[in-house]
């Protein structure tokens, strides 16, 4: 009787400590599992949610996701020989620019299978990462603004600076062109087009536009982001590459 009561105490508490690390990661990052447990999918999601936050620590009412959780996060998928692939569900209003591309950057050179999708908006620095898998999905309401480069804060009025700005900008388009099917030249024209956002330069591309000027692969949900990483994942296992 007491060897049973003993059991029963060693499972309540092992519920309590399951619950409260479940708690801790949900405050912390945001989900449920991370990629450094056992999971039961081969398929592990990364939520980029709200504003990317870099150097700079946003107020606490702002929904942000933090470059230190992501970061590691995406080591640790390459490292773990459990996840096959990786699915990237955006909505996200931008950030930090060099986060942002940070992001995009690591995404890009994972050797496993990688599968975006933009759910209500992918704007900003968010349009890199989402250009930055193998192949990419929006849904049919979602929208991406793309927009020249802003600075926040004291920017001192010499050649110098506008020099380091539009070197900036540069590194965001040329990845963008690079890893999406869209031209220089028609990304550079929605970035800077005049009238389409009001009282601002910049572009507001919804759905299906995104995919006419290259930008997405293609309009779908998280069934069909879900079937396609599947398809990427079985190609790999049997032949060792990838298709698209």
């Amino acid at each position: 009787m007491e060897k049973k009561m003993v059991e029963e105490a060693g499972q309540d508490e092992s519920t309590e400590k399951t619950e409260s690390s479940l708690m801790e990661k949900i405050q912390q990052l945001g989900q449920t599992n991370v990629p450094q447990l056992t999971n039961d999918t081969p398929v592990h999601c990364l939520t980029i949610i709200g504003q990317i936050e870099g150097h700079m620590q946003l107020p606490p009412q702002n929904k942000t996701t933090k470059y230190e959780h992501v970061i590691p996060q995406i080591v640790a998928i390459e490292q773990n020989p459990s996840i096959k692939g990786l699915l990237i569900v955006l909505n996200t209003v931008g950030g930090d620019v060099e986060a942002g591309l940070a992001i995009s950057e690591m995404l890009a050179s994972l050797s496993k299978p990688t599968v975006s999708i933009v759910l209500g908006g992918g704007h900003s620095i968010g349009v890199p990462i989402a250009v930055s898998c193998d192949y990419s999905f929006i849904a049919a309401t979602a929208t991406m603004t793309i927009h020249p480069i802003r600075l926040t804060g004291l920017v001192i009025g010499v050649p110098q600076s506008f020099e380091y700005l539009d070197k900036m900008q540069e590194r965001v388009v040329k990845f963008v062109t690079k890893h999406s099917s869209i031209k220089e030249e028609t990304f550079k024209d929605l970035m800077l087009a005049k009238g389409n956002l009001t009282r601002d330069i910049g572009t507001n591309v919804v759905g299906k536009d995104a995919v006419e000027c290259g930008l997405i692969h293609e309009v779908g949900g998280i069934g069909e982001a879900m079937k396609k990483l599947n398809e990427l994942i079985a190609a790999k296992e049997e032949n060792g590459t990838m298709i698209q």
